[in-house]
């Protein structure tokens, strides 16, 4: 198997000693680091304690200048979306790994956070964490099921899936369809929808996301 990607990205850490919590935001398709980074103020409110850290995916995006993509995408198929989490996956779960032991931290101690294609990738990775995570908060994103998706799951954390509902890019019935799939498999699974939002995060979003992680 040849080496995994080596993953890198803006970080903040709390002031003032260890993080008790690892808050790991994957951006989507175009997108870089910086962008998530962004909400890091407003989610400290909620998780001061907490190391945030916002990687770049692991390859260059052709036509978004400074963007970067956890795989290749052209359309919203279903066998394009599992063919490239599955490709991707291995690289943010060895990330995941590296941040981890970083801190002292283990798996209860991991929030995901995820946006659009970012949060293909938490659903899928955080999901099969070889044992059950802190949370996963996914915005305007889908979720890929494989055939056997059920039998997969080694990690059963609450989750919250935000989406616009005038999202012109990822139409929010995926959103609804990934509510559903984790419903059937009795996860704790909570979801918003932003009125007049379209493929972004609307204030109402990340209060929910905010409320979400306060709880954690």
């Amino acid at each position: 198997m040849s080496e995994l990607p080596e993953l890198n990205g803006p970080r903040i850490e709390p002031e003032g000693g260890k993080p008790e919590k690892l808050v790991i935001l994957c951006h989507g398709y175009g997108s870089n680091g910086d962008d998530l980074i962004g909400l890091v103020p407003h989610l400290q409110r909620a998780m001061p304690n907490a190391a945030y850290v916002s990687p770049n995916a692991p390859d260059l995006c052709f036509g978004a200048p400074n963007g970067y993509q956890w795989f290749p995408l052209s359309t919203l198929s279903r066998e394009e979306r599992l063919g490239g989490t599955l490709m991707a996956a291995p690289t943010l779960d060895h990330f995941i790994d590296q941040e981890l032991e970083r801190y002292g931290l283990e798996n209860k101690d991991l929030i995901l956070v995820g946006f659009s294609q970012g949060t293909m990738m938490t659903l899928h990775v955080g999901l099969r964490r070889s044992s059950d995570i802190g949370g996963i908060i996914g915005f305007s994103g889908a979720m890929t099921l494989p055939d056997n998706w059920k039998d997969e799951i080694t990690s059963r954390p609450p989750v919250v899936l935000i989406h616009g509902d005038i999202d012109n890019v990822v139409p929010v019935q995926m959103m609804h369809e990934a509510f559903i799939a984790l419903q059937d498999i009795g996860l704790d699974v909570d979801n918003h929808v932003s009125p007049g939002i379209t493929h972004s995060i609307g204030p109402d979003g990340l209060q929910k996301a905010m409320e979400f992680l306060a709880k954690i």
